[in-house]
């Protein structure tokens, strides 16, 4: 796969989607919770249906690159089972989620469809 990086692509942030359903719901908000009180992030907002290119409910963490080795490895200890989507934000959404990103615990199938290459600013 092309995922179109330059010697100048830079790593602004990143977005970590915490995935879950009904019957994570509240393990879920916990750990989104846990997460913005112990690193300055943000935690957008808990949704209980799919949004974006997002197959299944979830919350997401913005955090800039500086804090990727303080909450990449937290997560990877609190998670307890739930599924972690994490991408980078470079400026080119579609490659973004596509080509850079990691998983924690099974990979779900996302709709690129609705990704733009080039991304709004997003607030970290």
């Amino acid at each position: 796969m092309n995922d179109s990086a330059t010697p100048t692509t830079i790593i602004h942030g990143y977005h970590a989607h915490v995935y879950f359903n009904a019957e994570t719901l509240a393990q879920a908000r916990a750990l989104c919770e846990a997460a913005a009180a112990l690193f300055p992030l943000k935690m957008g907002r808990v949704h209980e249906k799919p949004v974006g290119p997002h197959p299944d409910w979830s919350c997401q963490l913005a955090f800039k690159a500086a804090l990727f080795a303080d909450v990449i490895p937290w997560l990877t200890l609190n998670r307890k089972g739930l599924v972690v989507f994490i991408h980078p934000i470079t400026g080119n959404d579609l490659v973004d989620h596509r080509d850079r990103a990691l998983w924690m615990g099974a990979v779900r199938p996302l709709d690129l469809s609705v990704l733009p290459e080039h991304s709004e600013t997003y607030d970290l």
